[in-house]
């Protein structure tokens, strides 16, 4: 616990969040920086995010606690009335977007981080909770059980250390459609940078998504979805593959396996074609990379 405090300080947290969290003026005891930031720690070391555990956990280490935060503690500082407290202020879209540019000037400054791969991505979040008319868990589209509510959380981060640079929590019915551009929107303010490349699934593939980040001078790299306009293609883009292998025209990418052997990973070509906005205002050309791995194929044929 100590140590990810004193992470948590390098990184500025508590003043962060102690200039954006606004403060009763009658308010006393602990600032809702140190709040939040010692509540988090006690939450990544023991697992427990329940709030009625705050309090209990604290009567045994205020002096400790003190030590490290160079602040008086006393366990009405984590009581489950005052931490939904601070959990009203952080849950409000205000907030957020600033505090997490406030994070990521301090981050980049201190660790220079690269800027270069940005991975988008969705999944959700499910259990046994009850359904209310606008509340966060919704039952929606699952691969887990769509029996049961949800919520979605859409995260972007700098591949490949990882580290979230924007995270939007929806409700669980909604589609991954429409969540790219206002994160990535985000994370573009953030980073102040152009020239940046996106990664993401094939919801990242929408036309309206792929207009946006060549309008702001931007890459993109995600699979494209099989219906539609690429599944007429598609027949088209393979005959003319095999046409390349036959040739021995195939671009190759080599792999060393498990017994020290170096076999063909993958195999494939690429094109180029002409993308125009819906709106009809920009045109660009994009590359398209028609790619086969040769042990899911051979894993095919033999079924």
């Amino acid at each position: 616990m100590a140590l990810r405090i004193g992470q948590m300080v390098k990184m500025g947290l508590p003043e962060v969040l102690d200039r954006h969290i606004p403060c009763h003026w009658q308010q006393r005891g602990l600032s809702w920086g140190w709040t939040a930031t010692i509540w988090l720690a006690y939450i990544l070391t023991e697992g427990d995010h329940r709030k009625v555990s705050g309090e209990t956990s604290i009567t045994g280490m205020p002096h400790t606690l003190s030590q490290l935060s160079a602040q008086v503690i006393a366990p009405l500082d984590f009581s489950d009335d005052r931490l939904s407290h601070l959990l009203t202020h952080l849950s409000k879209p205000t907030y957020g977007p600033k505090i997490e540019r406030d994070l990521h000037a301090r981050s980049i400054e201190v660790y220079a981080l690269p800027q270069e791969v940005i991975r988008c991505d969705a999944t959700t979040v499910s259990g046994e909770h009850a359904v209310t008319e606008g509340g966060l868990l919704q039952c929606g589209q699952s691969k887990d059980d769509p029996t049961r509510p949800q919520s979605k959380v859409m995260m972007g981060s700098w591949a490949p250390v990882g580290m979230p640079l924007a995270t939007d929590v929806v409700s669980g019915e909604r589609a991954d459609d429409g969540l790219d551009i206002p994160l990535i929107e985000r994370m573009r303010s953030g980073v102040n940078k152009t020239g940046l490349r996106f990664v993401g699934d094939c919801k990242m593939s929408a036309l309206d998504t792929r207009a946006y980040l060549v309008r702001h001078q931007d890459w993109y790299w995600s699979p494209l979805p099989l219906p539609g306009a690429t599944a007429e293609a598609l027949e088209a883009w393979m005959a003319e593959g095999v046409r390349q292998g036959e040739a021995g025209e195939l671009a190759r990418l080599w792999r060393t396996n498990d017994r020290g052997q170096e076999v063909v990973a993958a195999e494939g070509s690429e094109f180029e074609r002409t993308c125009c906005a819906p709106d009809g205002k920009e045109e660009w050309r994009e590359r398209v990379v028609v790619v086969r791995s040769p042990v899911p194929t051979a894993r095919q044929a033999a079924g």
